[in-house]
């Protein structure tokens, strides 16, 4: 980080803008990261965004945008100055089927503002409580391997730099720096509103069946290439794997939604309230987690309906977890997925969270965890109160092993040596940011490790 010049007083000082006031602790949603930065900007324009910047610029700070606070990794850290986005938010413009959002848009808001438009986003992910600017510049994606994650979706975004100048970023305009701004880590600027290519509303016809994890494994590529959007969990102590499969249907086909009581049992009392207490208990009596496990795999799943593809996709979590996830080749899930099995049995460990695999179609982002190539993803969690070090350390050699890709926004050890290596435009990348923010106003610690400076 710069050195520090000398500063105003109090944010309230002519030379502060008035979106500035003095900063608060700020902790993530997974209580794995914590900071407590100097200043906390609460922007409600564009300009106040160019003001913030130009400030932290002027007094030797950094800038860090924070959204929903939902990575795991500490990219939203900062010890400077704290933009929170949350104020640019909605629906700023519409053409066809692009439109245009306030960085600071939550995914949860996204039907209610999409559906009277007739649209939806072409794929989410199973959490949306993140904005829409935090989303894309980790990599939060869904599943389907002919689809891409909700950076792949971007045509286009307008950030503010360190020069404090407002860029449109499109295919007609700076064209060339798309495929860095629509998944940039933050590193690049400050994104007030993106522009998203979204397709007709769509309902998904979901299935959810626990199978042999065994089978699973063995037939994952026919499966992922046959399904729209498949998934599956392996519980740990089981050989069970609860299998989601996702089939897009037209927006106007007949629904078949779970009732209100199901979706309040399975997803609401089961998955959050008892399983809440299950970790709890795992936590302080390990020996009941296989067992608990078991039993899980046999009420778990076994559900057939049909709805909004939005009410499918997402699920509400309200359990807090730490979690990493690489992206593999997508043919060496298998084997991942195996190595992590013996690895817990080789160990003895009691883990309580399954893991979890996914697909998502290759894409040409400079660092998109699906640059490239066909890709699977395999996550692996932990509960919170629980330390997840030894695990993720063990279950990261195992990825890098099948030549992974760690998610920006979870947990992982990786350098900047050894992902420049994972990543065809890493060095691309560099350029471009050394272009956008030479002085490196919006770094921290997280960039500094995994950029390398």
């Amino acid at each position: 980080m710069p050195q520090q010049q000398s500063q105003p007083e109090s944010p309230a000082s002519p030379t502060a803008p008035t979106a500035i006031r003095p900063g608060t602790q700020w902790r993530n949603w997974g209580r794995s990261e914590r900071a407590r930065p100097e200043f906390l900007a609460q922007p409600t324009r564009v300009a106040e965004v160019v003001e913030t910047i130009n400030f932290a610029r002027d007094h030797g700070l950094t800038v860090k945008a924070w959204g929903a606070g939902h990575s795991f990794t500490s990219i939203a850290a900062t010890d400077g100055v704290h933009l929170d986005v949350g104020a640019l938010e909605g629906v700023i413009a519409v053409d066809g089927t692009h439109v245009t959002l306030g960085a600071g848009t939550n995914l949860h808001q996204l039907p209610a503002l999409l559906e009277p438009l007739g649209l939806a986003l072409t794929n989410m992910g199973d959490i949306d409580r993140q904005t829409i600017a935090g989303a894309i510049s980790t990599g939060t994606h869904g599943t389907g391997a002919r689809f891409g994650g909700i950076a792949a979706q971007v045509r286009g975004v307008t950030l503010v730099t360190a020069a404090g100048e407002v860029l449109r970023i499109n295919a007609i305009e700076n064209a060339e720096l798309l495929p860095a701004a629509a998944l940039g880590l933050g590193a690049l600027g400050v994104l007030v509103d993106v522009t998203i290519e979204c397709v007709p509303n769509f309902l998904l016809h979901a299935v959810e069946r626990p199978e042999p994890a065994d089978t699973v494994l063995n037939e994952w590529l026919q499966r992922s290439a046959e399904t729209d959007h498949f998934e599956f969990y392996v519980w740990p102590h089981t050989t069970t794997a609860l299998t989601k499969s996702n089939t897009r249907l037209p927006g106007d086909a007949p629904r078949h939604p779970l009732t209100k009581f199901s979706r309040w049992f399975d997803d609401e009392f089961m998955a959050n309230g008892v399983y809440r207490a299950i970790c709890a208990a795992g936590k302080a009596a390990p020996a009941i987690i296989p067992p608990i496990n078991r039993l899980a795999v046999k009420l778990s799943g076994n559900r057939e309906f049909t709805d909004v593809s939005s009410s499918v996709f997402v699920t509400d979590r309200t359990v807090r977890f730490r979690e990493m996830e690489y992206a593999l080749p997508i043919d060496a899930v298998p084997d991942a997925v195996r190595a992590i099995q013996k690895l817990i049995a080789d160990r003895r460990w009691k883990v309580s969270f399954p893991i979890e695999v996914r697909s998502a179609a290759a894409d040409s982002l400079l660092l998109s965890t699906a640059s490239g190539r066909a890709t699977g993803y395999v996550a692996v969690h932990r509960y919170w109160r629980e330390d997840p070090s030894e695990y993720f350390r063990e279950v990261e050699a195992i990825m890098m092993a099948h030549d992974g890709r760690p998610h920006w926004g979870k947990l992982h050890n990786r350098h900047a040596d050894s992902l420049a290596a994972a990543y065809p435009g890493f060095n691309e990348f560099l350029a471009i940011r050394d272009r956008l923010d030479p002085g490196r106003v919006f770094a921290n610690e997280y960039l500094r490790q995994v950029l390398g400076q």
